[in-house]
C-alpha cells in the first residue's frame, strides 16, 4: 500500500490505475465526476477525474487486496474519521499503514486469498524495484509465462503488464518529493522523463512535476497487505 498526500486540494484530469484509490478528505467532499462524499473507494481500472477541495491523503492498494466486487464507494464521514485517527502520525509525520489497511478491512471485508503461486509471482513482478524478466518469474514457480498472465489477469482482474509499470510509476514517485524527475525515472527504470510523464499522465491524470512537493510512503513489503 502507498500513500500520498498533499496540504492543498487537488484535481486531475481522466485517468486510470490498476489499483484501489481510496480519498480521504482533511475536510470537505471528494469528487470523482458528479459524484461527492466525504471519502471515496475508487476501484481498479475506472476511467475518472477525481478532485478535492482540502488536504487529503489517498491510499492505493494492490487490486487482489480488496473484495473484487466492491466497486466505486461513498464513505461516510464517519469512516474517513476512522481511517485517518488510524492512519495517525508520529512526531517524524510517519503514518501507520498497517493499522489503516486493518480499518480499511473492516469496513470493505477481506479480499479471497491467492494462489501462492502468483501470490509469488506478484511480489516479485510489481513490488522488486528491479523486477525479473516475466519468463524467469513464471519458471521460478513452474509455470509458463502465458499461464502466469492468465492466472494473474483472474486474480488481480488487471494485466500482468500494466502492475508492473505501475509498480515502476510508484518507485518514481516515492523518490520525486524534493528530487529531479528525470532521476526518479531513471531510477525506476524508465526510458526517459517523458517516458514518467506519459506514464504518470495515463495512471494518475498529473505530471511527475506537480507531485515533486508532495508525500509518498510505501508500506515494507513483509507488511500483511502488501503479501
Amino acid at each position: 500500500m502507498t500513500l500520498f498526500g498533499e496540504s492543498g486540494g487537488a484535481r486531475v484530469t481522466c485517468h486510470d490505475h490498476p489499483a484501489w484509490k481510496v480519498v480521504l478528505p482533511v475536510a470537505g467532499p471528494a469528487w470523482i465526476g458528479d459524484v461527492a462524499a466525504a471519502g471515496l473507494i475508487v476501484p481498479p481500472q475506472l476511467a475518472h477525474t477525481c478532485a478535492t477541495e482540502s488536504g487529503y491523503v489517498a491510499l492505493f492498494i494492490d487490486p487482489w487486496l480488496l473484495p473484487s466486487g466492491l466497486g466505486l464507494v461513498r464513505l461516510a464521514a464517519d469512516t474517513v474519521r476512522r481511517l485517518h485517527a488510524a492512519l495517525g502520525a508520529d512526531g517524524a509525520g510517519r503514518h501507520d499503514l498497517t493499522a489503516a489497511f486493518r480499518e480499511l478491512i473492516a469496513f470493505t471485508g477481506p479480499a479471497s486469498a491467492l494462489d501462492t503461486r502468483v501470490a509469488h509471482a506478484l511480489r516479485q513482478a510489481v513490488h522488486a524495484e528491479h523486477g525479473a524478466t516475466v519468463q524467469a518469474i513464471a519458471a521460478d514457480v513452474g509455470l509458463s509465462a502465458s499461464r502466469l498472465r492468465t492466472l494473474v489477469r483472474e486474480s488481480a482482474g488487471v494485466p500482468l503488464a500494466r502492475l508492473r509499470r505501475w509498480g515502476r510509476l510508484r518507485n518514481a514517485i516515492a523518490g520525486l518529493p524534493g528530487g529531479n524527475v528525470a532521476t526518479a525515472a531513471a531510477a525506476a527504470g524508465f526510458a526517459d522523463q517523458s517516458h514518467l510523464t506519459r506514464t504518470a499522465r495515463s495512471l494518475l491524470g498529473r505530471t511527475p512535476l506537480s507531485l515533486t512537493s508532495a508525500s509518498a510512503v510505501t508500506a515494507p513489503r513483509g507488511a500483511r497487505h502488501g503479501r
